[in-house]
């Protein structure tokens, strides 16, 4: 017979033994334990007493990437439910023992039979990501066809070898086309992705000897190239990555091209990025950057330093180095400068340290759930159908970034001229400042021109820039007439 939902601990115990997955969420669990004896989950929610309700997206969907906590009578009611040792279930569920304020029953009082029960996200409450398992390796596991298991993986083992997937993350509101949740992405016609997977447990023990957590080391060569892949669309000589795209998409991508290429960031880029990790932990690699960097002689890092020209040839493009040293400002950058800094013994600039995996917060890349948040906001906006690259003239846009350049080349070379007499560091300071400021300015302009002109109106503009419409306008039109 089923478990009765209520009753005393009798009236629970469950007639078949429901095993939990490794780094299954509790949630994740209670479902199987409801498929099993053929029953909608809410039967068994009466198991438990809830403080609050279950996540929901912003659309009001519900959330798949829900984690459930239990005090301490919930959790052995889960385990006569399911059968199995709480202790197993503390070494398979990650939330199992997750300890919260609010479980805590007051002393006036009286522990029920049911336990507690609190929903919670399960990224916040654990922080790990969540994906959704591969069904066909549920169904393997557990001898039930069509079961979902959502677990906390890493994205480092987000490729399934056995079926050729990649797991998608779970706290996305993924509807692929018909409205169907899109749960994974196929690599069978992506061999490489598969072999990356492979290859990293090399990297992973490398990184162990080394003295690095292969988490941060993971962590900074994939914001390293999450900052590629924003930039590849104005890389005219990049043809791996898009085809990669295209097959995930199931062919095409260009039907939802802005779509796919935050669904599918992750696993087209899982390659570059395992290269990218395996060359930061080469000492070769780091002695580059000494030479780069002019050893006891410092000089300022060159645009064909020998160490990015290595890196392009390590993850096959020959052509990325120049692209990759003059990207200033961002994590690898960072990761040279910190290279650099522990061989001549010196310190951090104020706030940072020398650890060369430590990755800022800015330098973090955005999640998937987080950028189809904007891409949704911006779709509902007037005037934010049409892609940037499709509604600014090329032209325009090479303008915009080579000005934005200019003024990360011109700040950058500001840092390092506070040193001298007084009067000579200030006028340097005020005449680069002031230079910088009219780049901006001109930056400025020049992109909410081309917004006005791709079909955005001129009051959402102004928005934006915080500036009334008419004096956007004037500003706009007196811009125009200087640039005639």
């Amino acid at each position: 017979m089923p478990p009765r939902s209520g009753g005393g601990p009798a009236a629970r115990r469950g007639v078949f033994r429901v095993a939990p997955l490794a780094g299954e969420t509790t949630w994740s669990l209670i479902g199987r334990i409801a498929t099993r004896y053929g029953l909608d989950v809410g039967a068994l929610l009466g198991c438990w007493q809830w403080g609050n309700h279950r996540p929901r997206h912003e659309g009001g969907r519900l959330r798949a990437d829900a984690e459930v906590l239990l005090d301490p009578v919930g959790r052995r009611v889960l385990a006569e439910l399911c059968g199995v040792g709480e202790e197993v279930l503390a070494r398979a569920l990650p939330a199992f023992r997750q300890e919260d304020p609010k479980l805590a029953a007051p002393e006036t009082e009286q522990l029920t039979e049911a336990g507690r029960a609190l929903w919670r996200v399960g990224g916040a409450a654990v922080g790990r990501p969540v994906a959704v398992g591969c069904g066909l390796c549920a169904a393997r596991r557990t001898g039930t066809a069509g079961v979902r298991v959502v677990r906390y993986v890493p994205r480092w083992e987000r490729v399934c070898a056995r079926h050729g997937r990649w797991l998608l993350d779970a706290d996305a509101d993924l509807l692929a086309g018909g409205g169907e949740v899109l749960e994974f992405l196929d690599l069978r016609e992506l061999p490489e992705v598969v072999a990356a997977r492979r290859r990293w447990g090399g990297v992973a023990r490398r990184a162990v000897r080394a003295g690095a957590e292969p988490e941060r080391v993971f962590a900074l060569a994939h914001a390293v190239v999450a900052r590629w892949w924003e930039q590849a669309l104005h890389w005219e000589r990049e043809e791996v990555w898009p085809r990669r795209l295209h097959l995930v998409a199931g062919g095409d991508a260009g039907g939802d091209l802005e779509w796919w290429r935050i669904v599918g960031r992750d696993a087209v880029v899982f390659p570059e990025v395992v290269a990218v990790a395996d060359a930061l932990l080469d000492p070769a690699m780091a002695e580059l950057v000494w030479v780069d960097s002019g050893g006891e002689r410092p000089r300022p890092l060159p645009a064909d330093g020998a160490f990015c020209r290595r890196l392009g040839e390590r993850v096959g493009r020959p052509w990325l180095g120049p692209l990759a040293a003059t990207d200033f400002g961002g994590p690898l950058t960072s990761w040279m400068g910190s290279v650099i800094r522990l061989r001549r013994g010196a310190g951090g600039p104020p706030g940072y340290g020398n650890d060369p995996w430590w990755l800022r917060q800015e330098h973090q890349s955005a999640t998937m759930a987080g950028q189809l948040r904007v891409l949704g906001k911006e779709k509902k906006a007037p005037g934010s159908g049409r892609m940037w690259r499709a509604a600014v003239p090329a032209e325009e846009r090479a303008l915009i970034t080579s000005t934005i350049a200019s003024v990360e080349e011109q700040l950058l070379q500001l840092r390092g001229v506070q040193t001298g007499p007084a009067a000579d560091v200030t006028r340097r300071l005020l005449r680069g400042l002031g230079h910088s400021a009219a780049l901006i300015d001109n930056a400025w302009r020049r992109t909410a021109l081309a917004a006005a002109n791709s079909g955005i109106p001129l009051e959402e503009v102004a928005q934006w820039a915080g500036m009334t419409t008419d004096a956007l306008r004037d500003m706009l039109a007196a811009g125009q007439e200087d640039d005639g």
